[in-house]
Formats: C-alpha cells, structure tokens, sequence
C-alpha cells in the first residue's frame, strides 16, 4: 500500500491534471468535428451495402428454390411421360407377342427383337429429351442466378457434357 501512495502514477498533481483534461478536451473536439461525422458516414454506407448485399442473396436463393421446384416438376413430368409410353409400348409387346405365337418360332423372335429395338429407341429419344430440356433449364438457371446472358453455345455444350456423364441407367432401368 505504501509503494501505490508514493509512486509518481498514482500521486495527484494538479497542474497535469489541468493540462490532460484541457488536451483531452482538444483532442475530443477535434475528432468530433472531423473524424467522427466521417467515421460515422463509412459505418452507415457499409450497413447499408451489407443490407442490400443481404437482400439481393435471399432474392437470389428464392429465385433458385423456385427454379429448383419448376425443374422438379419438369423432371416428374419427363418421367410420368417416359413411363406412359413404357406403358403403351407394352401394350404394343403383348400384343405383338400374341400374334407372333401364332407364327413360326423365327418368325417370332424376329419381331420380338424389332420390338425391343424400337424400345430401346424411344427410351434414348426420351433420355435424349430429357438432357437437352436439363440443359436448358441450367443454362436459364444460371443466367438468372449470375445475373448475365450466358454464351449460349459455349456453355450449353459444357452443360451437355456434364450432363452426358450423369448416369440415367435407373430411368432405362424402370423401362
């Protein structure tokens, strides 16, 4: 206790008393009037971009939600299609294997095999369909979520590449 009493800190001295509070005073006048109102501006000008920055990524996530929904419903789409023609190209089978029991045995696996062609045919065109339709819409998509027009050409052959290495071996398996 008695080193705090007789250190040169903690001893009261009026006249640099004076002479702090009064600099001080200086000090404090002078940022409020040139560096506070400027410290200030740049704090408001940030939370407004920060607000703005914020709002333009949630209408950005919406937009894509939505895209995301409509893609999801093409898809559903797609595949309702892709099985209503799986459905009548069955029925075209059975009815092409009833008329083929009443042929030869070769003549009937000749048509069989024709069929089964023309199934495999209509899956691809189907597929095929389907890629082109994703392409379109991820090319749409992106073009919105960038924010610019995409080269059409370039990056829709980028897209049909990305997409030609998805593996769609579970819709020609539902066939």
């Amino acid at each position: 206790m008695l080193v705090a009493v007789s250190s040169p800190l903690t001893r009261i001295i009026p006249g640099l008393m004076i002479w702090t509070i009064v600099f001080f005073l200086i000090v404090f006048f002078i940022l409020r009037k040139y560096a506070f109102s400027a410290i200030q501006t740049l704090i408001d000008q940030r939370r407004e971009a920060i607000r703005r920055s914020i709002e333009a990524a949630d209408e950005a996530r919406d937009e894509a939600q939505r895209l995301l929904e409509e893609h999801r419903k093409l898809l559903a789409e797609a595949r309702g299609q892709g099985e209503a023609i799986l459905a009548e190209a069955r029925k075209t089978r059975e009815s092409m294997e009833q008329r083929m029991r009443e042929e030869t045995e070769t003549e009937r696996q000749r048509r069989l095999e024709e069929t089964r062609k023309e199934i495999a045919a209509e899956t691809a065109r189907a597929l095929e369909q389907i890629r082109s339709e994703v392409a379109d819409l991820t090319l749409e998509a992106a073009s919105r979520v960038v924010g610019r027009t995409l080269d059409a050409k370039r990056d829709r052959e980028l897209i049909e590449e990305a997409i030609a290495g998805l593996d769609f071996s579970r819709l020609e398996e539902s066939a």
